[in-house]
């Protein structure tokens, strides 16, 4: 991440700045707005970080192990111990965000399965076998990976 200057602005000024930032946040409704907004307001490598925070938080919540994660995102030890720390002793924030990001992922894992079940059914009348296909490509291409 970039540095903070080291000249430290008013208290007051930095509470301002700081709801400011958090209220623009909000007013961003669409994934699209929020993509437009980081990508203007962040580095890459910003993002890249940022981005890898949230990872480590929620493969920490699913249970994967330090090593784990280090093998998969080529994070190192003290920045999931740190992620680790922040969601053991407070992590408010992750702990609502890893909630919903969860929620959607058991709601798309139970969709998943209805579609499994309603793939294997035998076709009705009228089915061909370029219709049984294109179901079956259309539950392949609906599987998803951790990331």
């Amino acid at each position: 991440m970039s540095q903070v200057s080291k000249y430290p602005v008013n208290k007051e000024v930095e509470e301002r700045i700081s709801q400011l930032f958090q209220s623009a946040i909000t007013k961003l409704h669409s994934t699209k707005d929020v993509e437009e907004f980081l990508n203007d307001f962040l580095s890459p490598v910003e993002k890249v970080v940022l981005a890898k925070r949230l990872a480590i938080a929620l493969l920490l919540s699913k249970g994967y192990g330090y090593s784990s994660i280090q093998d998969i995102l080529k994070v190192t030890y003290p920045t999931i111990a740190s992620v680790s720390v922040t969601l053991k002793y407070g992590g408010k924030g992750y702990k609502k965000l890893l909630s919903v990001i969860l929620q959607d992922e058991k709601s798309d894992a139970f969709w998943g399965k209805f579609e499994d079940i309603l793939t294997s059914l035998p076709p009705g009348r009228g089915d061909t076998v370029y219709s049984l296909q294109d179901r079956f490509e259309k539950k392949q291409s609906r599987r998803r990976k951790p990331f």
